[in-house]
């Protein structure tokens, strides 16, 4: 049964961001598996949409554009809020494309930050970013998930509250007597983006812009060197544009050892894992690989990182190749797929630089083909793990982290989902009067 117009889908019964999954209603879950998928589509499994910091300005911009650059595949993975979920499932129909739901969260794993090991976080030994991708228990939450959310949100909200106070000492000091406040910079937010004010969740970026766009208020064009530099205490360096000046703020002032850093609180691994499950979710591990240099120690070993995900029944990871060299990013994505790991790729663009949606290696090289197979085998497995969970069925995970037990062998397992998925988007993804989806 094809997907054949928005009214349908807003006539089924339940309606929110699942409907026009649930619509399509029965659909094969096997196909011939010693065969390569039969066709191929764009995919960008990992973007950022407000109200989260993001390059895009609402969700429809993130939407048009990826319709516009032929990617028929749009993940997003927002903080701690999902109500841009319903317009983003409304508009992708629309313009034949299919939503991969889900979230990204920040944990800490102490064993790692005692043992000095950093994850995938550069500068902070121990913290972790987790994803869940396929999300489907999230409108509404039930009371597990709204339980193990809420924790997350106030210890991130808290420590979000102190900075800005510390921040506003920091610029008084300098003779830069700023007004932001929590409550300033969400209504900022609303402004800019147009979306409720309890959905939005503020980050460090938010944060960074609120006291940019206040020095640049207080302040002159030609004192703002001076300014700069009696914050920092260090030449601020030639290229003063807003985002530039947002990022030196962080940089100088908002980590760690800085002095408007706030020691980060987050919750353990195991809260973000069944974060991520009572979500309906797949967890996902984003590599960060050769975007930091040196390389983290968590990942500088490719078959300990392997190790390290299974143990923690982490079954799914991403990449985001932008930050990585096409050998690299090769390396990785080879690696975690022949052991069995189902692999993904984003962009993030969880800053204001608006790059291309398809994502590309860094340097904008062009992600080889071989690898574009890969990622978009992984964004199907997650496509079809969200159809069959929308639809009251067994997923690619089961509700304890454990792979789906119905197939023999993980390779059986993800080329079953993927030429699942495959039919899913196709159906989904080519609405009457929408582009075709790409040939392989």
């Amino acid at each position: 049964m094809a997907l054949k117009s928005r009214t349908e889908v807003s006539q089924y019964p339940g309606g929110g961001p699942l409907a026009a999954l649930q619509a399509l209603g029965e659909l094969p879950d096997s196909g011939r598996r010693d065969q390569a998928l039969p066709f191929r589509a764009k995919v960008n499994s990992h973007v950022h949409v407000p109200p989260n910091f993001s390059a895009f300005h609402t969700v429809g911009e993130a939407v048009q554009m990826a319709a516009e650059q032929d990617v028929r595949v749009l993940g997003v993975s927002n903080y701690y809020d999902f109500g841009a979920y319903g317009p983003l499932a409304e508009l992708s129909m629309s313009m034949g494309v299919f939503p991969l739901f889900g979230l990204e969260v920040v944990c800490l794993l102490e064993n790692l930050l005692h043992s000095g090991v950093r994850v995938n976080d550069p500068g902070n030994p121990g913290k972790m970013y987790l994803c869940g991708k396929g999300i489907t228990r999230f409108a509404p939450m039930d009371a597990a998930a709204a339980t193990l959310m809420d924790t997350v949100r106030r210890i991130d909200s808290d420590r979000i509250a102190n900075m800005i106070d510390k921040l506003n000492g920091v610029f008084a000091a300098s003779g830069v007597k700023t007004s932001v406040t929590e409550e300033s910079v969400k209504a900022a937010v609303v402004t800019r983006h147009g979306v409720p004010a309890d959905t939005v969740y503020l980050q460090e970026r938010h944060v960074a812009q609120a006291f940019q766009e206040a020095l640049f208020a207080l302040v002159p064009i030609a004192s703002r060197p001076d300014a700069l530099l009696s914050l920092f205490h260090a030449n601020p360096g030639a290229n003063l544009d807003s985002v530039s000046v947002q990022d030196a703020i962080r940089a100088n002032l908002m980590k760690a050892g800085k002095p408007g850093y706030v020691n980060e609180a987050f919750v353990g691994f195991d809260h973000a894992f069944q974060l991520v499950l009572a979500l309906g979710g797949v967890p996902c591990y984003p590599v960060l690989a050769d975007g930091a240099r040196p390389m983290c120690e968590f990942e500088e070993s490719i078959e300990r990182l392997v190790l390290s995900l299974k143990q923690r029944r982490i079954h799914c990871a991403e990449l985001i190749p932008n930050r990585n060299t096409p050998e690299v990013l090769g390396a990785y994505a080879r690696a975690l797929r022949a052991a069995g790991i189902t692999v993904l790729a984003g962009t993030e663009h969880n800053t204001l630089d608006l790059i291309p949606i398809e994502p590309r290696c860094a340097g904008g090289i062009p992600v080889p083909d071989p690898l574009k197979d890969i990622f978009w085998e992984g964004a199907c497995v997650i496509a079809a793990h969200q159809f069959r969970m929308a639809n009251g069925r067994g997923g690619y995970i089961d509700g304890d982290g454990e792979l789906n037990p119905s197939y023999p062998a993980d390779e059986v397992r993800i080329e079953a989902f993927a030429q699942l998925g495959a039919t899913v988007i196709k159906e989904y993804a080519q609405p009457t009067g929408a582009h075709d989806i790409s040939p392989r």
